[in-house]
């Protein structure tokens, strides 16, 4: 297990971003749906989600979330060493999204900036790439711009329960104040074809008849370019993984579940997440969980959740956080963060 710790990183702010467009599960879909889209809604929790319009790309929402954490911090554009974007919904293939973004916010051509294509597990693994930057000295201040349009991968927003758009800004920097970070990352490639999109990249590239649609069961139609998702192998993964990776990421840092004061996890649906819950013992209360209101909004799901449920709480005073993301990959990741009235602007719709 990639266990580490970093010393020497501050948790600075964070900020979300999310289209203003709601789509309601039940009562959007066509009524003959309605009866058989209520028992799915009570197994998976999600009721309503965020999707973007055709025009808005994964980077518009990104740079609003980033303008508005870097004002709310009063950094200056010259004081930011790195830009670090993780997403698979990249405005391009070639050039990296981070490059661009790099412009687009007036960075100067001193800051690092590549793209990570992680998704749901995502977050932990962003916190330790960049933190390893700031703990080595090399970077003293770098945002981490992190999420999906997830909404993409099925061409009708209907026929998708799960997935939500979203993007976040992270904000890192250097202190010799800052309470030490503890990580486990793990990936197993045997379980790549869980969750895939199979066309368009080299392996397979697209041809014209993969766009041509069929008729599935539910009346939805779909392609070869939709992502498929083998439900029952990432239920087996997630509960199975997720807790043994919790218990070990707190026996690394020497702590118990009453050290921990969140427990936040991915967001994938309620049937998973309450398993998960259920197999580590843990109150309700101390798992914060945005799935009714926002869905499966893939990597963004831990800093969606943060800062609809926590916010007002970690702007004010010191507080333990226990974050965990899964899934594609198959991959997955715990961080503990100390995060001591960092900033936590409200959450952003445009």
């Amino acid at each position: 297990m990639a266990l580490s710790t970093l010393h020497n990183v501050r948790f600075a702010g964070m900020a979300s971003c999310v289209p203003r467009h709601v789509v309601h599960n039940i009562h959007d879909v066509p009524p003959h749906l309605r009866s058989e889209r209520e028992r799915l809604v009570r197994n998976i929790g999600i009721e309503t989600r965020r999707v973007c319009p055709s025009w808005q790309c994964f980077s518009d929402l990104a740079f609003d979330a980033a303008e508005k954490l870097l004002s709310e911090l009063q950094w200056a554009r010259e004081e930011v060493d790195a830009l670090i974007v993780v997403t698979q919904s990249p405005d391009y293939l070639t050039p990296a999204t981070a490059i661009i973004l790099q412009d687009r916010l007036g960075l100067p051509h001193g800051t690092v900036a590549f793209d990570v294509n992680l998704g749901c597990s995502g977050y932990p693994f962003a916190l330790q790439i960049l933190g390893s930057m700031v703990a080595a000295g090399v970077v003293k201040k770098g945002l981490i711009l992190l999420g999906d349009r997830s909404s993409y991968k099925h061409k009708d927003p209907l026929k998708d329960p799960l997935f939500s758009d979203a993007a976040t800004a992270t904000a890192l920097e250097y202190s010799q104040e800052a309470a030490p970070m503890y990580f486990d990352l793990n990936s197993d490639g045997s379980g790549h074809k869980a969750i895939m999109v199979p066309v368009g990249g080299h392996r397979q590239p697209f041809e014209l008849e993969h766009a041509i649609a069929r008729k599935g069961e539910d009346g939805f139609w779909y392609s070869n370019l939709d992502l498929i998702l083998d439900g029952p192998a990432v239920l087996s993964f997630s509960t199975q993984r997720i807790p043994p990776m919790v218990e070990q990421l707190m026996a690394h840092a020497g702590m118990g579940k009453e050290d921990i004061d969140y427990f936040v996890f991915h967001q994938a649906n309620r049937m998973i997440n309450e398993t998960i819950r259920k197999k580590l013992g843990l109150s309700s209360d101390k798992v914060p969980s945005s799935l009714q209101d926002f869905g499966n909004t893939s990597g963004a799901s831990l800093p969606v959740t943060m800062t609809v449920r926590l916010g007002d709480t970690l702007s004010q005073g010191r507080h333990r956080l226990l974050l965990c993301g899964f899934g594609v990959g198959l991959s997955w990741g715990g961080a503990i963060v100390d995060i001591d009235s960092a900033h936590f602007p409200v959450l952003i719709e445009i």
